[in-house]
């Protein structure tokens, strides 16, 4: 899957480029109406994960709005603004991407007030963006590259969820994505773990806050996703056996992901869940 002509030098990365493109799609994916009328909105939705997202969102009868981050992945958000118009049901609504960062306040309420304007509510939210870097050493993680870390990582999932709610009605759904990482740790990304650990935490924590309002908040832990993240993250060894440690010996697809968000939305699915997360890792055991 991955080769030494993988790599990429800049993030975000670009899953136009990528030698081996990952896998959004599925003929083996059999939709059922689950998300029928439902409004989405997934951040980070251009590529990857959420690109996969998008796709059985809308497969599922989902209206789906998504993310890109401004200037840098307009490619990507085209190639899936395109799929998505493709695969969506007669009965939802045209999809849109928004170009943006998300590591500001003021951003994000745009982002959630263009949502509204075009469709009127937000009922599934998903919490995707990141960014990581690696370092050997807590030393070498200065100031500006972790408040960076974080306004993506965790400050969005913050500003988003607390401006989108006002907009979400009993019965909507919050999703968050962590990471098996916030588990197991991971020494070479330690300003990313610390933000996929918190985020677990921002998920109990909403999940307990708004019960009573009849808004579940869950979150998904992907294992060792092949992502656009990847070859812009790691040295072309990594990229190379990325996948390889888990007893599955491989990494997984997005496409092999976005199901459990599908789970966590459908409330005939998932009515019973609340404060969870799912773990799609290739066989790593964890304390959930």
């Amino acid at each position: 899957m991955a080769s030494e002509k993988q790599k990429q030098h800049a993030q975000p990365g670009k899953e136009h480029v990528m030698e081996s493109t990952p896998q959004f799609s599925s003929s083996d994916y059999q939709p059922s109406n689950k998300l029928r009328g439902k409004v989405a909105l997934i951040t980070g939705g251009d590529s990857g994960i959420g690109r996969a997202v998008g796709y059985c969102f809308a497969l599922e009868g989902a209206t789906v709005a998504f993310t890109y981050v401004k200037g840098q992945e307009e490619k990507d958000a085209h190639d899936t603004l395109q799929m998505l118009k493709e695969v969506k049901t007669s009965d939802a609504k045209e999809p849109i991407a928004i170009p943006t960062d998300l590591g500001f306040d003021e951003n994000c309420k745009r982002v959630v007030d263009e949502v509204v304007n075009a469709f009127g509510r937000i009922d599934v939210l998903i919490n995707n963006a990141a960014e990581q870097y690696e370092s050997s050493s807590v030393e070498e993680i200065d100031e500006p590259r972790l408040e960076r870390v974080f306004r993506t990582n965790i400050f969005s999932y913050f500003f988003l969820t607390r401006h989108a709610l006002k907009h979400m009605k009993e019965g909507s759904s919050i999703i968050n994505t962590t990471s098996v990482n916030a588990y197991k740790g991971n020494a070479s990304l330690l300003d990313y773990t610390a933000t996929k650990g918190a985020i677990v935490a921002f998920t109990r924590g909403l999940a307990l806050q708004l019960a009573e309002k009849g808004i579940r908040v869950n979150g998904v832990a992907p294992g060792p996703i092949w992502t656009p993240l990847i070859p812009a993250s790691f040295n072309e060894e990594k990229i190379k056996n990325f996948g390889s440690e888990v007893p599955m010996k491989r990494a997984g697809q997005p496409i092999e992901v976005a199901p459990s968000y599908v789970f966590l939305a459908c409330n005939h699915c998932s009515s019973y869940f609340t404060g969870q997360v799912l773990h799609p890792n290739g066989g790593a055991v964890v304390n959930a």
